[in-house]
């Protein structure tokens, strides 16, 4: 068995966390083989097996539809594929832009015409996505966002400010929308396309495990409405059991690189698993003391992370803790 993989080594050979294989053992996708010890070990078979898995979850398939593909049943491929199609279709389109941008640029300054450092700026993709002051508890400091990839996690101790940020990243953002944790009832007049992505939505995270519910429906309706460039959620946890927390965050993620900005608050970790993190997302976290929110890499030697880490918690522990306020140097 010396020549096998353990979670960790087979996890970081495909790219997934050991969490996410462990998933998939749960799931039946998957059989690791034990050590005499008793310890899951992967081997080509197993390796072979996840390495389809990891391929198919990042299609965007649910863990019921890529069983399905592994069971020989094609139909769930052909959405997927479309979907993969017209994201690369997007991106070609952008860096066929960008390249035009490129030898336009290169000509003027042949001819004897730099280019203004405006121009560079924006070519490296350096313009923020907004800027503002930052509101109270900060000292009303300039605060610049940059482009924004298709899922922000915006997290927080108790008391540090998150919820002022992320209305104001809303105002601030052309065609932000914010959307309390009192969630808006769904309203399906003047947008005619909402009740079928509604309902494709639900359709995926109920294959997924999640318990369908109103919260649940008002959540996917406010992030799937049109009309808003970016949607800054509050609390994307609030209401939603643990299954469905679970799901919802793989839908997020299955939504792809392309898909509209969400700016989500939470102190969830099922919501936001540090292990899972993906290349078309960030986290903004707000420290307790009211520096200024940092941009924090999901890695534990990055500034910040151990700070983020102790923000979350599982969702049994934050029901526990709900409204609790943590005050420190309180006397006896």
């Amino acid at each position: 068995m010396s020549s096998y993989l353990s979670p960790a080594e087979a996890a970081a050979q495909l790219g997934v966390s050991p969490k996410a294989l462990r998933l998939y053992e749960a799931r039946g996708l998957v059989s690791p083989l034990r050590t005499q010890a008793r310890w899951r070990a992967y081997g080509p078979d197993q390796m072979a097996r996840a390495r389809e898995i990891a391929s198919l979850r990042a299609l965007g398939l649910s863990l019921t539809q890529v069983a399905r593909v592994l069971a020989g049943d094609p139909g769930d491929l052909a959405p997927a594929l479309a979907a993969h199609q017209a994201e690369l279709e997007g991106e070609a389109q952008r860096l066929s832009e960008t390249l035009a941008q490129v030898a336009a640029l290169r000509r003027a300054l042949a001819k004897g015409e730099p280019p203004t450092m405006a121009q560079l700026t924006h070519l490296a993709g350096g313009k923020p996505a907004c800027a503002f002051d930052l509101p109270w508890p900060w000292g009303g400091e300039r605060f610049e966002l940059a482009a924004l990839p298709a899922l922000t996690w915006l997290v927080g101790p108790l008391g540090s400010g998150k919820t002022r940020l992320a209305r104001a990243i809303a105002d601030a953002l052309p065609g932000g929308v914010f959307v309390e944790m009192a969630r808006p009832p769904v309203i399906l007049e003047g947008d005619p396309g909402l009740s079928g992505r509604l309902e494709a939505a639900l359709s995926w995270l109920r294959e997924e495990g999640a318990e369908e519910s109103e919260a649940l429906r008002r959540l996917l309706a406010a992030v799937l409405s049109e009309g808003a460039a970016a949607v800054v959620v509050d609390m994307v946890e609030d209401g939603l059991n643990e299954p469905t927390q679970q799901a919802l965050a793989a839908w997020l993620r299955a939504r792809g690189a392309q898909a509209r900005p969400l700016i989500l608050m939470t102190r969830s970790s099922t919501m936001l698993d540090l292990g899972l993190g993906t290349a078309f997302e960030t986290v903004l976290f707000c420290p307790a003391n009211h520096s200024p929110p940092l941009r924090v890499r999901l890695d534990p030697q990055a500034r910040g992370y151990e700070g983020l880490a102790s923000c979350l918690a599982p969702p049994e522990v934050r029901a526990r803790t709900e409204g609790m306020i943590a005050v420190s140097g309180a006397r006896a």
